[in-house]
């Protein structure tokens, strides 16, 4: 490997706004961020898909489908 062209890993800690703290290695120093897997819907399994707009509906009504 070539001297000097390769960039340093520090420790550093990434923060989640929901108090979730982790250590790694990195070439960035201290980062924070706003979802990580503790927090997130889809990974606590609070992620709920909701049809607001009405989409399937329009889609059936347009083209004709119906339920079996």
């Amino acid at each position: 490997m070539k001297e000097g062209i390769h960039p340093t890993y520090e420790p550093t800690t990434i923060k989640c706004i929901c108090g979730f703290a982790m250590d790694i290695r990195s070439t960035r120093s201290d980062l924070k961020v706003e979802l990580c897997s503790n927090c997130h819907p889809f990974y606590t399994g609070k992620h709920k898909l909701i049809d607001t707009e009405g989409r399937v509906e329009k889609f059936k009504k347009k083209y004709g489908l119906k339920e079996k």
